[in-house]
């Protein structure tokens, strides 16, 4: 049986309000960073805080890299405040929501130290090797960068996000067991199969297979456990496995090391520049050139976004007809797109401007019209291959 042509239901007026706000709020958050990071090369600023961090630092090098670092990190925190809290209001007015103020500010304080302990570590790794390499120090990071990349995405489901959520292990034996199975028929070695306790903050619903090696595990969040049929999570599951069978990750990590090695390049281009032409910096390891380097760090990623949006739809275009391809029926695909649409209020068909510039996933209009494509010719083919 294939499902007949559906419809594709129009947006509803507060998912396209919802959309519209969340755009506006991240178009808005990323002109403030921008503004700060060019007020801060442009006026000089950058070099105050370097002294003020020298002096608190008693002429320390590396306690004052973290002090400025700190320093930085608190003023785009103070000055963003008020987009954040817009943003958890907003989650509450749509009836998103289920986190209370006080939870909001401690994750909010969570996410400020574990950004600072990163941006720490990165910054004083990054400005070691300029003191050390200064010739070569932007090919030594870009390499140092992308094995962090790894490190950090085998660490995240056991270190990062247990910071912010609860998990424990899924109870349902049978449901699994089926998963396990599917991961198992995908070549994929599961580590186990977690329930993650969403609800405690949201009323979203999601699931994925996160980890590398020794720490892939499956998380489904308790949102997604409590409103779907068995059929629907394992649809929604074959879409994550779909990644790994495509190697997804591989190819993501080879793209973001293509990006990367030009953004160190073009990073080590802008010092000299600014160091030999300019004479805004003493030396390259001067860190109050930080700011002039996430300048370069966030212009290449405004270029590159387009083109790593499309990129991104591409596997999961990919990821969708693996997902046909391993479930038995692909009316449950269908269902779950749909319902996904609904409870995380998301623009089934969004305009193609707005798609290609702000979503990393197609959307939920053009994967059930696949889908139900997918249905009607597949039985053709089987058949044809029968005779």
């Amino acid at each position: 049986m294939t499902p007949e042509s559906t419809v594709v239901e129009a947006d509803k007026p507060e998912a396209r309000r919802y959309n519209r706000i969340k755009r506006r709020l991240s178009i808005a958050d990323f002109v403030l960073g921008l503004g700060l990071l060019v007020a801060l090369v442009a006026t000089g600023w950058s070099g105050a805080l370097r002294d003020i961090a020298y002096r608190a630092a008693f002429q320390n090098y590396t306690l004052a890299v973290f002090l400025f670092v700190l320093l930085l990190l608190f003023i785009g925190k103070l000055l963003g405040l008020g987009l954040d809290y817009y943003g958890f209001r907003l989650e509450h007015q749509f009836q998103l929501s289920n986190q209370k103020f006080r939870a909001w500010v401690w994750d909010e304080v969570k996410g400020f130290l574990l950004g600072l302990v990163l941006a720490s570590v990165l910054a004083e790794l990054l400005y070691l090797m300029i003191r050390e390499f200064p010739q070569h120090w932007w090919l030594l990071a870009w390499a140092v960068f992308l094995g962090l990349v790894v490190l950090m995405a085998q660490l995240a489901p056991v270190v990062l996000l247990p910071i912010f959520y609860k998990f424990e292990p899924l109870q349902d034996e049978e449901l699994k067991s089926r998963l396990v199975r599917l991961g198992e028929r995908s070549g994929t070695r599961v580590r186990g199969v977690y329930k993650w306790n969403l609800s405690e903050k949201s009323k979203k619903a999601n699931a994925a297979l996160t980890g590398l090696g020794n720490t892939r595990r499956i998380i489904l969040a308790d949102t997604l456990l409590d409103n779907y049929s068995p059929d629907e999570i394992e649809a929604v599951l074959a879409h994550e496995l779909g990644h790994h069978v495509h190697k997804h990750i591989l190819k993501s990590i080879a793209v973001q090391a293509g990006i990367t090695f030009v953004g160190f390049w073009a990073a080590d281009w802008a010092l000299h520049y600014a160091v030999d032409r300019l004479g805004m910096f003493e030396t390259l390891s001067d860190f109050a050139n930080l700011p002039l380097l996430a300048l370069v760090s966030t212009a290449l990623s405004l270029v590159a976004l387009p083109a790593l949006n499309a990129f991104s739809r591409y596997n999961e275009r990919q990821a969708d007809r693996y997902a046909f391809e391993s479930i038995d029926r692909i009316e449950p695909f269908i269902s779950s797109m749909n319902k996904l649409a609904d409870q995380n209020l998301a623009e089934r068909k969004p305009s193609k401007l707005v798609e290609a510039l702000f979503h990393s996933h197609p959307s939920i209009s053009r994967r059930v019209a696949a889908a139900e494509a997918w249905a009607r010719v597949e039985p053709q083919q089987t058949s044809a291959r029968a005779d």
